[in-house]
């Protein structure tokens, strides 16, 4: 509906009454807000409206000008649509419409909801084309004064909007026709912005989603493209910077936002600023000077979109290699900024919002004050600048719930102290879309960080870099202009390879540093809770004596009640709590005797831990075994049962008991309640699954005040979430997966159902599994097929805009200034970045998030936080080599090394730049390490590990500068059935520390020679294996993997000679 230039929608003025059908005015908020504005014009008639008895709004015709007028405001804000040539006239009985045919039959449907909100007739006069509307304007004024007459008033007072001039031959003639009457004119602009000043909750919405496009715009077109403009410098003007964001704007889907390019219009075109000529002002153009980014420059941008004729507004700085200067002054104004924002409070005064942010520039830098902008900004809503709302310091209206405020704040002409004219002077400038709650502050622009971190670029350091190889070359006398692999230009550029050596050279020195930091302070890390005994209560089966009721035969009794099975031992019944009972067998003689063995838990038992019981008892006897006979099999049996069947369930009751002893204790959820309408979205199943044997129901996810709970319609279904608790939170949509999902990944366990967990997922399948019976197959040009594909694809894209909503929802819930130290954001995987691998049994398509590496589809999951890596190591690195495998070593040492099997080589150069931006130190090894003994060896010396250089002993590539001039190097290749003779036993034994075997040493080939006739298929593999990767040879083939796969499932390999004849034949 909204015309691209024209500040609001219009009806169509076509000639078909079917392209009037398509558009329908909205009854239910016509009534609603008719009646406001007849409430309003009431009780604030002397003070805002001028005393006026009748208001007259004139609309004039559409243009192609960007323009905000009070006039066009009130159409749609009323009627939803704007309607230019009409002429409305409110009174206190009547409403008038002047204008065309077609607007009059749209405009019919409004006379009986006028009548039911505020009793008030409608009267249309519908005017010819070519009629200038005379005859009709002196009916309406008949009108007036004959209402005025009656009211005793023979010279009404007209309210109407004196800033808009007439423009067109029926506003003309209105205009001379006002004029001319015996009427008192007076303006009610006033009025009308304090009316359109608070929003109800479906206008609020609309500013949301102008907002979000805006934010959009910035992050996904701005930003981007001003950084790849100045990292491959490339020479632009701001016009063309602002042609691009423009069609952003107005095409969401280049902003990665789905909403209606017909529903979304510019604010004003976006601003781009640089080179030291700046306007603060909406009003400022883009010139057409080139985009300057030079040493000590700064680029201002601003991106102003509409959402159904709603404005929103953002404005960032980006600073180059700022000096002191320039880092100070935009800190404070960051400052002053949320100041600004922290005042915005229903109650307190706009006055009081410039006085905050001018406090904290007259306290931190009162040099500054000067060059502070005059006002904090407007308020904000169908225009862009609402008058009445200015944030300046003399405005003393109140600040109330609903109303949407430009908090924009900026320094004008600072001085550089550089001789540059381009830099000489610059300005700085922040600007955020801010709705006012009930409660509380919704910056919904805020997501775009306007921090010194995320907004100052710093190019000096990598050209110090750049430098350094050349600074080593010209010490070693040598020309550093004929390295190929160090310059690529006369720039100086450095290749992609090379800087990544030098920052992976970089990253070795700050890690050995801090982990010199961390093992000298005595720490490992945050550690684990491995070694904590756990706590468990005292078997206890009977109090006292009196409790044990006595069986009459001397017979093994199993007592459910008291979890007691109760054993004859010299004429008396003894008893013992099940759970002290490790096993219990029968078995059957030939003399068809029956024996049941009984075995308790002692200390000093193989594989079994000391418990509470046995440490409090140390100088105790023991019972270790007992053995009954019987000549009843069936008695045997039963027992063995009963005795099985109530040992499994006290396990488990004590096991779940021992595993809720170890959680922590969660606040308690506060529901949400009067406070807002909890967030909702329905139709999910949990992973891990509750327990129970019943059907599986899908369940809701709300969030609350301050966590979120999921429940079934089952009572017992209910899981709990707090916010507090969420270490990392994921949302992936379905692109190539069955499933859209969301993932929690908590700080502490809790339980779902009985199981103890640190993740939980709720998903929706987009796509049911369906079977074809017909088993035929189907044409791609079936009609079925594709119509099936096309609900799929729907279902799919349905699902994934609901998830999508939720958590837009909750993620402004958490940028609310309560959860502000919880830094809470649902993050989402990286697919571009991802590569398949095998993380625990399966493989698994494994993706990078921004603070993660997570696989979310297949259980267990996997999440790894990026700040808890120490080093990655990729293993078995070589050429020839088909995959390669990734170790990551944490902070905490007594946390075992994570490894990802059998990652394609392919996807090695993309870890790599992965890994290199993210400021993780990656080395390669052309072997798999035995991680245990590397770990204990650190932690058990961790003075000698930081004297040896720390981490660099994996460093392969100094390791091969040393070696290059060896005998082994010129060696050429070798048979891998041949012993490499300059390897000592001496060397065997140290690498066998190192690299992971699963037998022991191997023997003498003397030894080996006699023994292997005797030997199995397996043994011979094994050892041949062994050799393979002592010589650092691993081939890792196919073959060999499947060999290997079908051992660990406990297949039987087939003989030697017929896994040849069927490879064979497959070929």
């Amino acid at each position: 509906m909204a015309d691209q230039r024209n500040a609001n929608g219009q009806p169509p003025n076509g000639t078909s009454t079917g392209a009037v059908n398509a558009y329908s005015i909205n009854l239910e908020y016509f009534s609603k807000r008719l009646k406001a504005l007849y409430t309003h014009w009431n009780h604030h008639k002397s003070d805002l409206w001028s005393s006026s008895d009748v208001l007259a709004i004139a609309t004039p015709p559409a243009s192609e000008d960007l323009r905000y007028l009070k006039s066009s405001a009130l159409n749609i804000w009323l009627l939803g649509y704007e309607f230019p040539e009409t002429i409305m006239v409110f009174t206190k009985k009547q409403i008038h419409f002047l204008c065309s045919q077609k607007k009059a039959s749209l405009l019919e449907v409004v006379k009986k909801s006028a009548k039911e909100a505020v009793g008030v007739d409608v009267v249309m006069y519908v005017k010819a084309k070519n009629d200038d509307g005379t005859s009709q304007m002196d009916a309406i004024f008949r009108a007036i004064h004959a209402q005025s007459k009656g009211d005793g008033n023979d010279a009404p007072v007209v309210g109407y909007i004196a800033r808009e001039d007439p423009e067109g031959k029926l506003l003309e003639t209105w205009s001379g026709k006002l004029k001319s009457a015996s009427i008192h004119l007076m303006d009610v602009s006033n009025g009308l912005s304090d009316l359109f000043a608070v929003k109800d909750q479906h206008e609020l919405l609309n500013v949301k989603k102008a907002a979000y496009l805006a934010y959009s715009v910035m992050k996904n077109v701005v930003v981007p493209k001003l950084e790849n403009v100045i990292d491959e410098e490339k020479k632009v003007t701001h016009a063309a910077l602002m042609d691009e964001a423009e069609k952003a704007i107005l095409e969401p889907s280049k902003a990665k936002v789905k909403l209606k390019a017909e529903n979304v219009d510019i604010c004003y075109p976006p601003i781009f600023q640089s080179g030291g000529q700046f306007d603060l002002k909406p009003s400022a153009q883009s010139n057409d000077d080139f985009l300057y980014y030079d040493s000590a420059s700064v680029i201002i941008c601003a991106v102003g979109a509409r959402y159904n004729s709603y404005c929103s507004n953002i404005a960032r700085t980006l600073m180059i290699d700022a000096n002191s200067l320039q880092t100070k002054a935009y800190e404070v104004l960051l400052k002053a900024h949320e100041a600004a924002i922290g005042a915005l409070k229903p109650g307190n005064k706009v006055s009081a919002v410039y006085q905050a942010a001018l406090s904290v520039v007259e306290k931190d830098a009162p040099e500054l004050v000067p060059n502070l902008t005059k006002s904090a900004g407007t308020g904000m809503g169908l225009e862009f600048r609402e008058s009445g709302l200015n944030l300046n310091a003399k405005n003393d209206r109140m600040v109330k719930a609903g109303m949407v405020f430009n908090v924009s704040l900026g320094f004008q002409n600072l001085k550089c102290g550089t001789e540059n004219p381009k830099n000489q002077n610059f300005s700085l400038l922040i600007a955020d879309t801010v709705i006012i709650d009930e409660q509380n502050v919704d910056v919904v622009t805020g997501k775009s960080s306007k921090a010194v971190k995320d907004v100052a670029y710093s190019f000096n350091e990598d050209e110090e870099e750049v430098e350094r190889p050349k600074v080593r070359a010209e010490a070693n006398g040598t020309d550093p202009f004929m390295s190929k692999t160090t310059l690529r230009s006369d720039n100086h550029e450095v290749s992609k390879e090379e800087l990544r050596r030098q920052h992976q050279a970089e990253l070795a020195r700050q890690k050995n540093e801090e982990t010199a930091r961390r093992l000298a302070g005595g720490g490992t890390g945050a550690g684990d809770n491995r070694a904590a005994a756990k706590a468990s209560t005292d078997l206890i089966a009977y109090k006292n004596v009196n409790d044990l009721s006595l069986p009459k035969d001397l017979m093994i009794q199993i007592d459910q009640k008291n979890e007691a099975v109760l054993l004859p031992i010299y004429g008396s019944m003894v008893p013992f709590h099940v759970a002290t009972i490790r096993t219990v067998s029968s078995q059957q003689d030939t003399n068809r005797n029956c024996f049941i063995r009984i075995i308790f838990n002692v200390p000093g038992t193989p594989f079994n831990p000391h418990d509470a019981n046995s440490l409090k008892n140390q100088g105790a006897i023991y019972l270790k075994e007992v053995s009954f006979r019987s000549k009843d099999p069936r008695h045997i049996s039963e027992v063995v049962q009963l005795i099985k069947t109530l040992r499994r369930q006290v396990m488990a009751r004590e096991s779940e008991r021992a595993e809720r002893a170890t959680l922590v204790t969660q606040e308690k959820l506060q529901l949400a309640g009067n406070r807002f309408k909890p967030i909702r979205l329905l139709d999910l199943w949990i992973r891990p699954v509750f327990g129970g044997r019943g059907r599986k129901i899908p369940g809701a996810l709300e969030a609350h005040v301050n966590g979120f709970r999921y429940s079934t319609s089952r009572a017992d279904e209910r899981v709990d979430i707090m916010y507090g608790n969420i270490k990392h939170a994921f949302f992936q949509p379905a692109e190539k997966e069955m499933i859209t999902l969301l993932h929690f990944h908590l700080h502490n366990h809790i339980m779902v159902g009985n199981k103890k967990t640190k993740d939980v997922q709720f998903y929706v399948e987009v796509m049911d599994v369906v079977q074809t019976l017909g088993g035929g197959k189907r044409s791609a040009y079936d009609p079925d097929e594709i119509e099936e594909e096309q609900r799929e694809r729907d279902r799919k894209n349905k699902i994934n805009m609901d998830f999508q909503s939720f958590v837009n929802r909750v993620n402004d819930l958490w940028g609310q200034p309560q959860f502000n130290g919880l830094d809470l954001e649902f993050d989402q995987p990286l697919r571009e970045l991802g590569f398949h691998g095998v993380p625990h049994k399966a493989s698994a398509f494994i993706v990078p998030t921004s603070s993660c590496l997570v696989e979310l589809i297949e259980t267990p999951f996997l999440v790894i936080t990026l700040s808890e890596i120490e080093i990655v190591n990729l293993e078995r690195v070589g050429l020839g080599q088909k995959n390669f495998d990734m170790t990551i070593v944490f902070k905490d040492f007594k946390r075992d090394v994570l490894r990802i099997d059998s990652i394609p080589s392919t996807s090695l150069d993309g870890i790599k730049e992965w890994l290199d931006t993210t400021d993780i130190k990656y080395y390669e090894s052309r072997l798999n390490l035995n991680w245990r003994q590397i770990l204990k060896t650190i932690t058990d010396d961790p003075q000698s590990f930081i004297e040896n250089g720390g981490w660099e002993f994996l460093n392969l590539e100094a390791s091969d500068s040393d070696s290059e001039n060896s005998e082994e190097s010129d060696q050429g290749y070798e048979p891998s059935d041949v012993e490499p003779e300059s390897e000592s036993e001496d060397d065997a034994s140290d690498s066998e520390s190192l690299v992971e075997s699963e037998d022991e040493e191997e023997e003498d080939s003397e030894e080996d020679s006699e023994e292997e006739k005797g030997k199995t298929w397996e043994e011979l593999e094994r050892e041949a294996s062994n050799a393979d990767r002592e010589k650092g040879d691993d081939s890792d083939s196919e073959e060999e993997r499947k060999r290997r796969k079908m051992k660990a499932f406990g297949k039987s390999r087939a003989a030697p000679s017929s896994s040849i004849r069927k490879r064979a034949k497959l070929r």
